[in-house]
């Protein structure tokens, strides 16, 4: 036995030369994969340069240096590529997107979504971003993003709101703009729990709407939005 079984380890033999060396890479290899952060998932190809123990996760059909290693795990070491295969049930944080994947023997998934074997998911998430509030029915930057039920929409003043006679706000989507809240707090750290009595599900991106109360517009101000949703995917092409 020349390698540990699951990383690929290099052992150190007996009478063997210049063990250092061998130790020294099992320990790099180890540095790299525990605590596993990959740079991208499904990358296909090599930086023009990577960084000492970055590891990428590979698509089906990398070409350049990755040519021939597709579903691995590309390891940059001393300046050359290492390359691992992940086992069913490892977990890794991506670094791009900012989430945790586990690796379920083909794709690698968000931790929290419940899959199968046939890649069929369903995925809990939360969409946060800011979004200033100037004039009247604010459509936000982001969407409710097409083909997810919404359980509610959150909120949190992170600038204080004002406005010429502002007393409130409403929270909401174009034809039901309170759906989410009215009678909202504009000071500083106000928030909102919009909670539905049933989960919405929206076919189409779909701009939350943010409505002024007491006044016709908004003149400045900034609120965090969270629409927290579930997403669902069928079972993998074959």
């Amino acid at each position: 036995m020349t390698e540990t079984t699951y990383l690929g380890l290099p052992l150190v033999q007996a009478a063997q030369a210049q063990k250092h060396v061998t130790v020294n890479e099992a320990l790099t290899r180890l540095d790299a994969m525990v605590q596993l952060r990959l740079m991208a998932v499904d990358a296909v190809t090599p930086p023009a340069v990577a960084a000492e123990g970055a590891a990428y996760a590979l698509g089906t059909a990398p070409t350049g240096d990755w040519a021939g290693q597709g579903g691995r795990i590309a390891v940059s070491l001393d300046g050359l590529w290492h390359y691992v295969s992940a086992a069913v049930g490892w977990q890794a944080w991506d670094i791009a997107s900012g989430v945790s994947r586990r690796f379920d023997g083909t794709n690698w998934v968000e931790v929290g979504a419940t899959t199968t074997p046939g890649g069929a998911y369903t995925r809990d998430e939360v969409i946060e971003f800011d979004q200033t509030l100037l004039g009247a029915a604010v459509s936000s930057d982001l969407p409710i993003p097409a083909n997810t039920q919404v359980l509610g929409v959150s909120a949190r003043v992170i600038s204080t709101l004002f406005g010429s006679g502002l007393t409130g706000w409403q929270l909401g989507v174009a034809g039901s703009e309170n759906r989410y809240g009215s009678g909202l707090g504009t000071a500083l750290n106000s928030w909102a729990q919009g909670l539905t009595g049933q989960p919405v599900t929206y076919y189409s991106d779909t701009s939350l709407v943010l409505t002024p109360e007491g006044t016709a517009e908004f003149a400045g101000g900034v609120v965090r939005l969270a629409i927290h949703l579930s997403r669902i995917e069928p079972p993998r092409a074959v």
